[in-house]
């Protein structure tokens, strides 16, 4: 983990530098203009006066030296004959053998050799002073004059001084931002937005975006940023609460600010917004500036304050914070950097200081520490309002506090998160209250159905509120910060808060059992999620029945020992809403659909691992002309009349043992684009599937189809040309229809696991759109003309039994990924690999192969190269170097001895895991190069005898693992200047821990500075044994 944390033992300084100079010489020259650029850029700047009573003052005067961080020395002719000077100077040289003081030298008008050597004027001026001091006034002069420092003569004196001043502020920069406590977590942040920032090697202009929901750090993140860059430029202005300032004072005021920040024109007048546009673009490329434009919330704010590029000089930028990510994106901002919660570590590290003034909790207050932490779940504002507000506050009042937190959220927190709340159309504040209230955790698709059922425009809502950082989608799952979720919850209910039956959407289970108990459900509920019914069958039904507008019902688990035998509920009188849009039980414990239920409006019906055994009782027909979404996996469904639902698009019919017929007349199924019949293994009447060819195939534009049979042994023709995505199981199937013309559209084909499938017809090869191909568990080779396949994007196969890959395999132009799995009869690959021009990621899993093809080097788009348990891969090709895009490289269980050096050059690798290459003797000295490397993996390399000292140089390592390197004798002597380093396990053996001789002094010292700092529970980060 980064040591930001002991920030609070640096030393503090009262100065950050000391000027030594002989006033006769460069007073009113040159120290008066460097004294005055420190000083503009408020520098604290002790400038000694000479007009001190000397035997009094120069007491004052060490105690000066002493309290400065840097000095600088301005060697001139007369420097050394003044003893006040060198007594300054002796004084200088003694902190500046301190860690914590650095000196620099300038040669103002003499020669660095007279300094050095004390000949020349120099050394005629020592001969002047005869006292004892002499010789260590000398020392101190010679010792002076090898330090790094800048010599003046034959230079321009303004350029000098600009060179000074930046190596000053840049030995300066982190000491102020190690002074600011409350700057936890940023560090490594600000290594990502400095990098996208490209300071002193790019000349273009840029813009940046950082993006992020409220109170997460945004603004935090830019002032700290602007604080350390902003010596670079020219001009300067960071112009904060945008969305705020432009409602109460407008565009031209802001824009007046960003004019005057940079030009200091006191008399500037800005008309008009189109009149300060035009100002700027007339005078912003003179200079170049850093603006910081924070918390946008609309494109017209950045067309008036930064409208394009060619506005700014060359090396210019501008940084913009916003919540939403659209305003970027309509901005053409192309960085964005999407700004973080913070670690566990770190927000215990925030609280405390909050809280407790400290890093650490105090004693007794660890466990309550962890409470609040967990409740303000990452989020940097809950985190400081909530340690604000207990700070100081006794033990029992924490507990009440954490006690109020679960039913009355922070006022303080939601007024500013609600900011992007209101900004939202109303249809998207509908969306958004539905996911805070019932959809958190669903799958991204299930929430798309269940909106669209209820006719809201599901994609682009959810599309909207991830933009404006109020949802994130993970793994195709919703999911929303718990303070967002809060907020939403909170919206819905603040209305009637004692009254659960007034609120649009119900979700907490007393409260719904309650209201059905009484009868008590009004029209205003629409929605409601209830999981684990306690009630019995009646009063539920009874209570549904009254609800006359609800839209949205999702029950589940379900228990039969709380709704009686099956029997029973089959006697009850049953309701549902005729109103009801979408309707999802799952475990439905009876036959079929009620009676009285008209489902006029119904858009999507789910009922998995249900009882029904068919939709509606003998005799009924009703057509439902809204459904377009159903659900009836792992059901006792019997048979389906398609005929009921014109408008269908999607059917799951997962695994419904069951089944034994679909009914699907003619023209019943033209809408249907989703069709899931798998495990469906009583379902005899196959002429449905086989109907794929006069019906599917014209009827249908399936985009995917899933099929599980097991007793086909040839694939059903289908003579469709636009069934995109194809999924067939079946593990008798023999022949792939040889038809070239009938699926020419089709974008995805996967054969899993046709394990008697003997060879994969040429038609294959006829699919002119096809994108994605797996074979899995089948055929003995892949077919040679397989570079018909121009449109290619991706190749998987898996475990099969092919020994060799046809050379036509590099000719497939557009192949972004290629995966090779447990095909352990191959042992080469293809010579021309690095053909593949576009490929992106390469996997080869437990294949047989022995070294890569030279050719390697020339996939200059990959990014992920992973060989793993290829246990006789001897080598990596020397120049893997080249792979410039490199960002991830696995080499686990090689049997490799070395790296090439020019791994070195890989300046975007972010992983390297050579996990248990136990012939790994060595790794190249420069692997420190990596400057972009966060995680090093080497466990088990148990023949590695060095870690190079070089890796101390990752200014971005986040993880380092090295246990059970058996040999290793030393850790790097530098291990704890890892800024960033958030994991380290250094575990030596399985049954003896590391020996403490092992690690070096410093090593030590950060070990134990962890150690000190962290609490019981916070020690999971670090795995070592010393």
């Amino acid at each position: 983990m980064a040591l930001s944390s002991t920030s609070s033992n640096q030393k503090s300084f009262k100065y950050d530098v000391f000027l030594s100079f002989r006033g006769v010489d460069t007073r009113r020259t040159f120290v008066d203009r460097l004294y005055g650029s420190l000083k503009q850029l408020s520098i604290p700047t002790f400038r000694d006066n000479e007009e001190f009573e000397k035997g009094k003052q120069i007491d004052e005067l060490f105690k000066a030296i002493e309290e400065s961080k840097l000095f600088i020395i301005v060697f001139s002719k007369n420097y050394a004959s003044s003893s006040w000077c060198l007594k300054e100077l002796e004084k200088i040289m003694e902190c500046q053998r301190k860690i914590e003081h650095i000196a620099y030298p300038i040669y103002y008008d003499v020669d660095l050799s007279e300094i050095r050597k004390q000949i020349g004027e120099v050394g005629g001026a020592f001969s002047k002073h005869s006292n004892e001091e002499v010789g260590k006034w000398e020392e101190a002069v010679e010792e002076a004059g090898h330090l790094v420092g800048w010599d003046m003569r034959n230079r321009e004196e303004a350029e000098v001084i600009n060179e000074i001043v930046e190596q000053i502020l840049l030995k300066l920069r982190p000491i102020y931002l190690s002074n600011d406590e409350n700057l936890i977590g940023m560090e490594p942040r600000m290594l990502d937005l400095e990098s996208s920032l490209g300071l002193g090697w790019n000349n273009d202009v840029r813009m940046i975006g950082i993006v992020g929901m409220g109170g997460i750090g945004k603004t935090t993140l830019a002032r700290a940023i602007f604080d350390k860059v902003s010596f670079h430029f020219e001009g300067k202005s960071f112009v904060e609460n945008i969305r705020e300032v432009s409602r109460v004072s407008g565009m031209r005021w802001l824009q007046k600010q960003v004019l005057l920040d940079i030009f200091k024109d006191e008399d500037m007048d800005v008309s008009s917004v189109h009149d300060g546009k035009h100002m700027m673009k007339m005078r912003l490329p003179g200079k170049k500036v850093l603006v910081v434009l924070d918390d946008v919330d609309n494109a017209d704010q950045l067309e008036a304050l930064a409208g394009a590029t060619n506005w700014f000089k060359g090396g210019s930028r501008i940084i913009i914070t916003t919540r939403d990510k659209q305003v970027l994106t309509a901005h053409r901002v192309n960085m964005i950097h999407n700004v973080s919660f913070l670690s566990d570590e770190e927000a215990i590290c925030l609280f405390s200081r909050h809280a407790f003034g400290r890093s650490i909790p105090i004693q007794g207050y660890e466990g309550l520490s962890k409470k609040v932490v967990n409740y303000a779940a990452g989020l940097p504002l809950t985190i400081k309002v909530l340690g604000s507000f207990l700070r100081g506050k006794e033990e029992f009042l924490w507990m009440d506090a954490l006690t109020r937190l679960e039913t009355i959220p922070s006022q303080e927190t939601l007024k500013k998160l609600e900011l992007s709340y209101i900004s939202l159309e109303d249809d998207h504040k509908e969306i958004f209250l539905d996911v805070a209230c019932f959809m958190k955790g669903l799958q991204k698709e299930d929430a798309i159905r269940i909106l669209e059922s209820c006719g809201l425009h599901a994609i682009y809502g959810l599309t909207v509120l991830e933009q404006k950082s109020l949802i994130s989608i993970s793994n195709q799952r919703l999911s929303m910060h718990d303070r967002i979720e809060e907020l939403g919850r909170n919206i819905v209910r603040r209305s009637h808060p004692r009254e659960p039956n007034k609120h649009s959407r119900l979700w907490i289970r007393e409260e719904i059992e309650d209201m059905l108990s009484r009868n008590a459900g009004t029209d205003a509920t629409t929605c409601i999620r209830l999981e684990q019914v306690e009630l019995s069958p009646e009063i539920v039904m009874k209570g549904l029945g009254n609800l006359q507008k609800l839209r949205v019902l999702l029950l589940s688990e379900i228990d039969d020992d709380y709704f009686g035998t099956h029997r029973k509920f089959d006697q009850v009188k049953q309701y549902f809403p005729n109103a009801l849009q979408f309707l999802s039980w799952e475990g439905y414990p009876v036959l079929s659909l009620p009676q009285a239920f008209k489902a006029n409006n119904l858009v999507g019906l789910e009922l998995p691992s249900s009882r029904i055994t068919k939709l509606w009782e003998s005799g009924e027909r009703k057509v439902l002309k809204k459904l377009r979404f159903l659900d009836l996996s792992f059901s006792k469904l019997r048979t389906l009349n398609l005929d009921m639902t014109p408008n269908l698009e999607r059917l799951n019919l997962n695994r419904c043992y069951d089944l034994r017929e679909l009914q699907a007349p003619a023209g019943s199924l033209e809408k249907l684009v989703y069709l899931n019949l798998i495990g469906c293994s009583r379902f005899r009447s196959f002429s449905f599937i086989k109907q794929l060819e006069p019906l599917e195939l014209q009827l249908l534009s399936l985009p995917k189809l899933d099929v599980i049979v097991e007793s086909l042994g040839k694939f059903p023709r289908y003579s469709r040309d636009n069934l995109p995505k194809l999924q067939f199981t079946c593990f008798y199937l023999e022949k792939h229809p040889p038809s070239t013309e009938n699926g020419q559209k089709s974008v995805s084909l996967n054969l899993q696991p046709c394990t008697k499938l003997e060879s994969v017809s040429g038609s294959i090869c006829g699919l002119k759109h096809l994108r994605e191909l797996t074979f899995h568990g089948c055929i003995p080779e892949v077919p040679n003309d397989l570079d018909q396949l121009q449109c290619l994007e991706k190749l998987s196969l898996l475990s099969t039994h092919i020994t060799r890959l046809p050379d036509s395999i590099c000719m497939l132009k557009h192949l972004r990924s290629f995966k090779l799995e447990s095909c352990r009869l191959l042992e080469e690959l293809p010579k021309d690999l690095g053909q593949l021009e576009c490929l992106e990621k390469l996997s080869l899993l437990s294949t047989g192969i022995r070294r890569l093809p030279d050719s390697i080097y020339m996939l200059r788009r990959l990014r992920s190269l992973k060989v793993r348990s290829c246990l006789l891969l001897e080598e990596v090709p020397d120049d893997i170097g080249q792979i410039a895009c490199l960002e991830k490289l696995n080499l686990l269980s090689a049997r490799i001895r070395c790296l090439p050096d020019s791994i070195c050059m890989l300046k975007h690798l972010k992983s390297l895991e050579l996990e248990s290459c136990v012939l790994l003797e060595k790794l190249p000295e420069d692997l420190g190069k990596l400057e972009c490397l966060e995680k090093l993996i080497l466990t088990k390399c148990i023949s590695l005898e060095h870690i190079p000292n070089s890796i101390c140089k990752m200014k971005r390592l986040r993880y380092l693992d090295l246990p059970f390197c058996n040999q290793v004798e030393k850790l790097p002597e530098e291990l704890g200047s890892l800024e960033c380093l958030e994991e380290l396990n250094i575990k030596h053996r399985e049954q003896e821990p590391i020996r403490r001789e092992l690690l070096s002094s410093d090593d030590l010292e950060a070990v134990n500075t962890l150690k000190a700092i962290l609490p019981d529970y916070y020690i999971k980060t670090i795995w070592l044994c010393i």
